[in-house]
């Protein structure tokens, strides 16, 4: 890893020097989910990014994109590499920043509110938010899922109340009853709170088929609504669908504090558990 006179990342990779270009690209990538929206947010033609990441692929011998629907999202391995990047870049923050990293879902959720704080947020899954909260290089780690939390025996504050509702794709057949969910095919969403769906559905000895995983809900919403006979549950923040599952499936959006040096995290924390829970509210979670 190497710095420049302008503060920007390199990363040296098997004797190959990746530059700060590749990390804003793969960053913008990883948001958008399009090639060519990217290309337009960094202000260079769709024919510059595109080589730009064919490039690092034959350089790196790995494939760092790929293409799910009509869109484009990272590979693991490319988010692996993203990943890198950003623990570096999170090391050279000032520090009068309040950095946090989260899954989709809890980091849109902070990034909404007018937090009066200065705060640098990331958005990931649970899980590679987490790797990179091991690694100590942020101040707050906020989870979609407090499944980590448990299984890793982490203090954690609950902010928030969410849960998941059905999303199926147009001209499908009405969904009234948990028995009619038999048989069909739904979209998963890597590190996302649908184990709780399935878990229910299990419960209930309802047979179904996972037909395709992607990354995000967002993505797993177009994927749906642009099928037909597919389904998938997303959370209830963030879209209308059937709420067949509400109780089944509610679960606590949460913060766990990883740097324990900073007294302003106390009180950014106590602030999203007391005033901040009206503007809570006003983003469509259920408050504490």
């Amino acid at each position: 890893m190497e710095f420049n006179s302008k503060g920007l990342i390199s990363l040296e990779i098997n004797g190959n020097v990746y530059g700060y270009k590749l990390y804003e690209s793969l960053e913008s990538l990883s948001k958008t989910k399009s090639q060519r929206r990217s290309a337009k947010e960094l202000n260079i033609s769709h024919t510059v990014f595109n080589r730009r990441m064919l490039k690092a692929e034959e350089k790196l011998g790995f494939k760092i994109t790929q293409k799910i629907g009509n869109g484009t999202a990272l590979t693991p391995e490319g988010l692996e590499l993203l990943n890198e990047f950003r623990k570096y870049a999170l090391q050279i923050e000032k520090t009068s920043f309040i950095s946090i990293v989260g899954g989709h879902i809890s980091a849109g959720l902070l990034e909404s509110i007018d937090l009066p704080f200065k705060t640098s947020i990331y958005s990931s899954n649970d899980k590679d938010a987490f790797e990179l909260a091991k690694r100590g290089v942020v101040d707050i780690l906020a989870l979609d899922d407090p499944l980590i939390a448990f299984e890793k025996d982490l203090n954690f504050f609950p902010i928030a109340y969410d849960y998941l509702v059905l999303i199926s794709s147009q001209g499908t057949e009405k969904i009234e009853s948990i028995s009619d969910l038999e048989g069909l095919d739904f979209i998963e969403v890597s590190g996302s709170a649908q184990r709780l769906a399935w878990n229910s559905l299990k419960h209930y000895d309802i047979k179904f088929n996972i037909k395709e995983k992607v990354n995000s809900q967002f993505d797993a919403y177009k994927r749906v609504r642009s099928s037909k006979n597919l389904h998938t549950f997303l959370n209830a923040s963030y879209f209308k669908g059937n709420e067949l599952l509400k109780f089944d499936t509610q679960h606590v959006i949460s913060l766990v504090k990883v740097n324990e040096d900073n007294s302003e995290i106390d009180e950014l924390i106590r602030y999203l558990t007391k005033e901040g829970q009206k503007d809570i509210e006003k983003q469509g979670f259920a408050p504490m």
